[in-house]
């Protein structure tokens, strides 16, 4: 505002910015990102919904899916560093250094390629596990019951007949392919058979009936010490090794009192022939078969424990097997993991494709608003992992 000399006001100047106080580009970025953040909100606000909502102890934890905290904190540091390398670019090209800001553009690309390249390690370690989103599931079971344990029998039985039908033609097995024969026989008859008999016996209760599957859980993929498990009884909470010496012990006991019955059966049955009694007889010979049964179904459970006692992790860690697993939340964790890790994998590799764009380019002046238009949409990049990290390698 000026003033005239007779003291009157005189008219007020404006200046008007054509524009807003940024460029085109910039501000179509920041347009792009807003609607990126509201994305990125949702996707995380429904996992922290879904994992901070289940109930404690049905959430898997990292060890569980196979996820290392130290690799996941790697990658979160090489990607932080690509953050710094794309700003010292952007630095050395308005200080016309071009030739300096390619080095900077080259590393930042390639931290971004160590990053993807982390993930898709992690993400191959995921299948290999048989952790991955599939419909109903994929080799996750929700809870231990029958249909898991069917689910565990079906590849050991064709693994056991495939071997089965080699033993019986000339070539033979080897060392080896014997060694899994006998061991397939007794993770079927000792591990998964006992299993299914134990939670089929209408004589036992329903905690001890679970017991058994959840124990079958343990021996084909961990833990090894279980925690305490809702709705099992104390014996379940006792150490791995005690459980498996007691159940020796009592199983020894019973097949001397099985023996004892069925000398003594196999001596009414001599007498009972030689007398002529077929109606005893075929009595005699009924019950002498049951007690056979049971004697095979407990030596079976003996050499099952002896090999479980052995296992220094799983059967499925010990053995190379790729069984079904029982992980509570199982699939809905593996569908939000690939879901949004998978998302941010995608945008650091767009991120990747606009950094190539710009390699061949002479990076002077003209490029500095796409090299700072592009470090905006890295950061943002980064900072979405800041919150993904801790969310899924730390809780």
């Amino acid at each position: 505002m000026e003033h005239d000399d007779s003291g009157h006001h005189g008219h007020l100047q404006l200046e008007y910015q054509p524009s807003l106080p940024m460029s085109n580009g910039k501000t179509i970025v920041w347009l792009f990102l807003s609607t990126e953040i509201m994305f990125f909100a949702g996707l995380i606000g429904t996992y922290i919904v879904l994992r901070f909502g289940a109930p404690p102890g049905t959430w898997p934890t990292p060890a569980q899916v196979h996820l290392s905290e130290p690799i996941g904190a790697f990658n979160t540091f090489v990607l932080i560093c690509s953050s710094v390398t794309i700003v010292l670019c952007l630095e050395s090209i308005r200080a016309h250094k071009p030739s300096v800001a390619k080095i900077w553009l080259w590393l930042t690309f390639l931290l971004g390629a160590v990053f993807l390249s982390v993930k898709m390690y992690e993400y191959q370690q995921k299948f290999a596990h048989g952790i991955y989103p599939a419909k109903p599931h994929s080799l996750i079971y929700e809870r231990a019951n029958l249909d898991y344990a069917a689910a565990v029998r079906l590849p050991l039985k064709a693994k056991w007949d495939k071997l089965s039908k080699l033993s019986a033609e000339d070539a033979g097995l080897n060392d080896v392919q014997r060694a899994d024969l006998q061991r397939y026989n007794k993770l079927l008859n000792g591990v998964v058979g006992w299993a299914e008999y134990q939670a089929a016996d209408p004589t036992l209760s329903a905690g001890d009936r679970q017991t058994a599957l959840m124990r079958l859980a343990e021996y084909v993929s961990g833990p090894r010490h279980a925690g305490k498990h809702h709705g099992h009884n104390d014996e379940h909470d006792k150490p791995f090794e005690e459980q498996l010496h007691n159940e020796k012990v009592q199983l020894s006991k019973v097949v001397t009192d099985l023996e004892q019955q069925q000398q003594q059966l196999l001596e009414e049955r001599k007498l009972l022939e030689n007398a002529e009694d077929p109606l005893r007889l075929a009595a005699v010979v009924d019950q002498l078969n049951l007690v056979g049964a049971d004697l095979k179904r407990v030596v079976d459970r003996l050499d099952g424990i002896d090999l479980v006692s052995e296992l220094d992790h799983s059967v499925n860690h010990d053995f190379g097997l790729h069984l079904p697993m029982v992980l509570p939340s199982g699939n809905m964790w593996a569908s939000t993991y690939f879901l949004l890790t998978g998302f941010h994998a995608i945008h650091v590799l767009i991120g990747l494709i606009v950094f190539l764009i710009a390699m061949p380019r002479h990076l002077g002046p003209k490029w500095a608003g796409f090299v700072e238009n592009t470090g905006l949409y890295w950061h943002f990049v980064d900072l979405v992992w800041i919150f993904l990290f801790p969310l899924l390698y730390l809780f």
